[in-house]
């Protein structure tokens, strides 16, 4: 082989083994900003993500998934003022911090996701086949209840639930599930529903004030 053409190949072969650690130092960074942008995203008492997650992870299930299997879970903390005003509110960021733990366990076992909406207030998306869905939200709702040990104190969890079947609310988009299920679970809270206080169609276009449930914190009208 001419001296010219081995020249050129050992060339060839230096070039590509200094743009190989190049290329894994990129990909590296690239998946280190990925991580950074997700871990951004968390909400830093519960650890985890928000509405917008919860919304578009309902939608890639919705078009994905059976939908008689979807199941969209809102829950709601029962006397979580009286937790702060009482122990303070070191102990009411502990109680957040206890629910998010709780709800990322249930869903590592299945196809599901959770997010904390605001104060005490959580969205649950999950696949549940039809025969367990119920003990599946059941078995949600013994976990998010079981006391929290704080400062010396054993803090007794109760929450209500309200839960959008997408199979009930049929060609429904993700946000009038969430509508839904919000309505379903306020209706359990003043004790008109019992537990899991399933949605019906109505409940999707439950009226709001300024965009949100009448009762939630926020739903008020302007001043005039």
């Amino acid at each position: 082989m001419p001296a010219a053409a081995v020249l050129r190949q050992r060339s060839r072969a230096l070039v590509f083994a200094a743009t190989v650690p190049l290329a894994f130092a990129a990909l590296a960074d690239d998946v280190r900003v990925r991580r950074q942008l997700h871990e951004a995203r968390l909400d830093p008492l519960s650890g985890l993500p928000g509405r917008t997650d919860l919304l578009a992870h309902t939608s890639r299930l919705l078009a994905t998934a059976d939908r008689i299997h979807v199941h969209l879970i809102m829950l709601d903390g029962n006397g979580f003022k009286a937790v702060n005003d009482t122990y303070g509110h070191t102990t009411g960021d502990a109680v957040i911090h206890a629910m998010g733990t709780r709800l990322a366990r249930w869903t590592q076992r299945r196809p599901a996701l959770a997010a904390r909406l605001g104060g005490d207030e959580f969205g649950v998306v999950a696949v549940l086949p039809g025969r367990s869905a119920l003990a599946d939200i059941a078995a949600l709702r013994d976990q998010v209840q079981q006391p929290v040990h704080h400062d010396g104190h054993a803090l007794n969890l109760t929450a209500s639930f309200g839960t959008a079947r997408a199979a009930d609310l049929p060609s429904e988009p993700a946000e009038r599930l969430l509508r839904a299920a919000d309505t379903a679970m306020y209706r359990a809270k003043q004790g008109h529903a019992a537990f899991p206080s399933l949605a019906g169609v109505a409940d999707a276009y439950a009226d709001t004030v300024n965009g949100r449930r009448a009762g939630r914190p926020g739903a008020h009208l302007p001043l005039a």
